[in-house]
């Protein structure tokens, strides 16, 4: 793909806007991914690109939230790991297995996350997080693998999946996307390093993509940090409602028309 200044600008643009957005619930993939094939990228080099500008801004906004002290350690720490290994296993089986596969379950359950989260009105305003049980500790590790693995496979809503997750643990919205945009850093970095090997990068657009998103990952957590649980809460199930309507479309334009 030769270099275009046109596109260049594009990508610049529509990775800020994603990362504004992504950095605090997830779901920039629904304007940053669009936009790289929009310019002509084939689908397998626009997944890689996107994946290389992501974790720039996935890490930026990481670094913002542990700042802040909005990343509990004790909680992720050791999971880091386990979000990236299933993140590459699900990266190597998407290279053998249509994604398309699994999105009408992807639909389902985030449609049931948008669904329990409008129901639950005073979920996630504040902190009540204990010591999970053994039980519970083992769940929420699965929990936090499959994640990853549907990350590397499929991709679309990993933050938000993530942070549910934290939520049910009893994080308030604002912990549980500091803990979340450190699970998903693994999962990108995971999913970015089959992408790399497998020469499904493009370098040029991706980093200079990755440079606006770094700039807009900045700006979105400042702005979640200032603003609060109210806002983290009502832009978590606007993103979860977006990746639903964006899902059902991809499914039926892909079987019915």
């Amino acid at each position: 793909m030769e270099f275009d200044l046109n596109i260049l600008l594009i990508v610049i643009i529509f990775g800020l806007i994603a990362s504004f957005i992504d950095s605090v619930v997830g779901g920039g993939g629904l304007i940053s991914l669009p936009a790289l094939l929009a310019v002509g990228m084939d689908p397998a080099t626009a997944l890689g690109t996107n994946k290389l500008a992501s974790s720039f801004g996935t890490f930026t906004s990481t670094m913002k939230f542990i700042k802040a002290k909005k990343v509990d350690f004790d909680i992720v720490g050791k999971l880091f790991p386990l979000s990236f290994i299933g993140s590459i296993f699900g990266a190597i089986t998407a290279t053998y297995l249509p994604p398309e596969y699994l999105k009408p379950l992807a639909i389902i359950i985030l449609a049931l996350v948008t669904i329990y989260s409008i129901v639950k009105k005073d979920w996630g305003d504040i902190n009540k997080y204990k010591k999970l049980s053994l039980k519970k500790a083992i769940l929420f590790i699965i929990g936090v693998v499959i994640i990853g693995y549907y990350d590397g496979f499929i991709g679309g809503g990993t933050g938000s999946f993530f942070l549910f997750m934290l939520l049910l643990i009893g994080l308030d919205y604002l912990h549980a996307a500091g803990n979340a945009k450190f699970l998903n850093l693994a999962s990108n970095l995971g999913a970015l390093l089959l992408f790399m090997v497998l020469g499904q990068v493009n370098y040029v657009y991706g980093f200079s993509m990755a440079a606006s998103m770094v700039i807009g990952s900045y700006l979105g957590v400042t702005f979640a940090i200032r603003k609060g649980v109210s806002y983290v809460k009502v832009l978590f199930i606007v993103v979860t409602i977006s990746l639903i309507l964006k899902n059902v479309y991809d499914y039926v334009s892909s079987h019915f028309l």
